[in-house]
């Protein structure tokens, strides 16, 4: 697993951050008061075929990159799991079934939309047990400080207006001795494969969006995302200094996602 030094002049700012009072809405800054809802926008659009779209574009990877994501996890019997920006309930099924006797998974998400989608899903599978859905911010989540064992977060915080006030807010609900998980998309290790990957990307999501979920803009928005993200030294020490310790990443795919963890001691 890799780790970076909060002193590597690599983990300095990096062009992902937008002016004060801006935001990154894909390539374009906007009004930071405005991306939130326009992110619920897309996601509105997408809600209804996310996951397939999901399957499309990765070759259904994105289920191997979940479950490696869960297997780090290893949720125990009587965790309190918060899963954020999840409402489709990808991580949170998972998570449930592998925490078995007395599972509680709460699911947050900003969009109703996806959440819809979310619950849908939990009947149609019989998850009945074990489940909170809770319509909330990443930056300002409905929960009390100290309430949660871990904290996971898949393929979200890229599209949060402020990165650091979430890593800070997911700081304050877990427990001391609580864990973060961030699976995001991230910096492609190998160069040549990072061009074949920047390439197929540009292309193929906003012609997948436009074949399938008859939306081409909004995944022309999740493919501009990605490129502004965090590489992992920079996500790594925006996570120290929200005050997580024991920070490490593990790189999957040769970097074209990672997951980062950290520790509220």
């Amino acid at each position: 697993m890799d780790r970076a030094s909060p002193d590597d002049p690599s983990a300095a700012r990096s062009e992902t951050q937008a002016p004060d009072g801006r935001a990154s809405f894909g390539f374009r800054d906007v009004p930071a008061a405005e991306k939130a809802g326009m992110v619920r926008e897309v996601f509105a659009s997408v809600a209804p075929r996310y996951d397939l779209m999901n399957d499309l574009m990765s070759g259904g990877v994105h289920r191997l990159w979940k479950n490696a994501m869960v297997d780090v996890v290893n949720p125990r019997p009587g965790e309190k799991l918060l899963d954020v920006a999840g409402g489709t309930g990808d991580i949170a099924f998972r998570l449930l079934r592998r925490q078995g006797e007395r599972p509680d998974v709460t699911i947050c998400d900003i969009n109703p939309a996806m959440l819809e989608v979310g619950r849908d899903r939990a009947v149609d599978r019989g998850l009945l047990r074990g489940l909170t859905w809770a319509t909330g911010d990443a930056e300002r989540l409905p929960f009390p400080d100290r309430s949660f064992d871990a904290y996971t977060i898949a393929f979200g915080l890229r599209n949060v207006t402020d990165i650091d006030q979430a890593l800070r807010d997911a700081y304050r609900v877990l427990k001391p001795g609580g864990r973060f998980f961030c699976l995001e998309f991230s910096k492609v290790t190998s160069a040549p494969v990072g061009r074949v990957y920047d390439a197929y990307s540009e292309r193929a999501l906003p012609f997948f969006g436009r074949v399938i979920a008859q939306d081409a803009d909004s995944y022309r928005y999740l493919h501009e995302s990605i490129r502004r993200f965090p590489p992992q030294r920079e996500l790594a020490a925006r996570m120290r200094a929200a005050g997580f310790e024991n920070v490490s990443w593990r790189d999957m795919s040769l970097g074209v996602v990672a997951l980062h963890q950290g520790w509220r001691i």
